[in-house]
Order: structure tokens, then C-alpha cells, then sequence
């Protein structure tokens, strides 16, 4: 449950697109502040308690990588959504590695934004929910075809269908095709919670 102290800070150099996200969130009941750069928000960040972060992840004064990284580093944690262009894949999976929670592809409903702000807000993991999740997800690994781990693992790096046709030699139909299945025995209903597993059992 949300409550009035729980803010929700834009990071975008666009200021259209600030304002754009700000009226959206403010309609959807949040309370909203907005930051021109990365720059600016780390400037206040240590300050900030209870909210979450929604970051581009191209801006010209630091990326949403780099921004997440010096949050780390100044212990100035918070929850964070990135927002990324349909080229920035690797980039949004560099971005979940430094802690982001989630990643959103452009142009997205705005439903899809606002259900990943409540599920940042109010996801709050116990101390074994990690490993029982890579548990469960390495099953569903072992599931799948030495094919499928193929792509699974390319679809994960960002790559389009056309490039992991090539470098697999088979054809971008078969490439949809292997794709469909690994989401189906993933249980995986977007590419970011592909993404999500993928991580969770990354070096496991």
C-alpha cells in the first residue's frame, strides 16, 4: 500500500517526457518529483527514503548505468525502473545487473509503467525468496533444448532475431519459433522478466 511519503523521482533530460511521465503518475495517485539529470538527483539522493526511481537510460551528463552504479557505490539504494529505446536491450540488462528492478521498453502503455512503480513499491522479498527463485528458474533451464539455451541466452544479450538466425544458421522463423518456447517454458510473459531469470541464476 502506498502511502503519501512514497515518491516517485523521474530522471529524463527531456523535459516533455518530464512533465509527460509527471502528469501521468500524478494522475495515477502518485506523489512525483522530477530531475533534469542524473546529476541532479545523485546531488539529493542521499536525502531520499521511501520512493523509487524511473531513468531514462541515454543522457548526455551520465547514463542510467552509470547513475545506478554511483548509487550503489554512496549506499543511496532505492528501487529503479529504467526506460529504454528497443536498441538499448544490452544496455537495460547492464542497467538490472547494477540493481534496477525492472526495464521498460519504448513506447510502452502507461498501465505497463504504472504497475511496475506498485510492484517496486511494495516488493519486499524474504531472506530466501532469491534462492528459491533461481531454484525453480534452473528447472525450468534444464527444460529447455540445447537449442533453446541458445537462444535463450542471445535473446537475453539483445540480440534481434535476424543476427542469432545468422550466428545459429537456421532461419529467422525457426528463431521466433525457439523463441515462443523458451518464454513458454520459462513462464516468462515480457523479455524484461526473461531477463529477471536470467540474472537470477547468472553465474550459478
Amino acid at each position: 500500500m502506498l502511502t503519501g511519503d512514497y515518491v516517485v523521482h523521474i530522471v529524463d533530460d527531456e523535459e516533455p517526457v518530464r512533465k509527460s511521465l509527471a502528469f501521468l503518475l500524478t494522475m495515477a495517485g502518485f506523489a512525483v518529483r522530477v530531475h533534469e539529470s542524473a546529476s541532479s538527483f545523485l546531488a539529493c539522493a542521499a536525502g531520499l527514503s521511501k520512493g523509487c526511481l524511473v531513468t531514462d537510460l541515454r543522457m548526455p551528463d551520465m547514463s542510467g548505468v552509470e547513475l545506478l552504479e554511483k548509487l550503489t557505490a554512496a549506499k543511496a539504494l532505492m528501487p529503479a525502473i529504467v526506460v529504454t529505446g528497443h536498441g538499448d536491450v544490452p544496455m537495460a540488462v547492464a542497467a538490472m545487473k547494477a540493481g534496477a528492478l525492472d526495464f521498460i521498453e519504448k513506447p510502452f502503455e502507461d498501465i505497463v509503467l504504472i504497475e511496475a512503480i506498485r510492484r517496486a513499491a511494495e516488493r519486499i522479498p524474504g531472506p530466501n525468496a532469491a534462492s528459491d527463485d533461481a531454484d525453480a528458474i534452473r528447472k525450468r533451464i534444464e527444460q529447455l533444448s540445447e537449442r533453446e539455451r541458445q537462444v535463450l541466452g542471445a535473446v537475453v544479450a539483445g540480440l534481434p532475431n535476424k543476427t542469432i538466425a545468422y550466428d545459429l544458421n537456421i532461419s529467422p522463423r525457426t528463431v521466433e519459433v525457439h523463441r515462443a518456447n523458451v518464454m513458454a517454458k520459462m513462464q516468462a510473459k515480457s523479455l524484461p522478466e526473461l531477463v529477471r531469470m536470467s540474472l537470477l541464476t547468472d553465474g550459478s
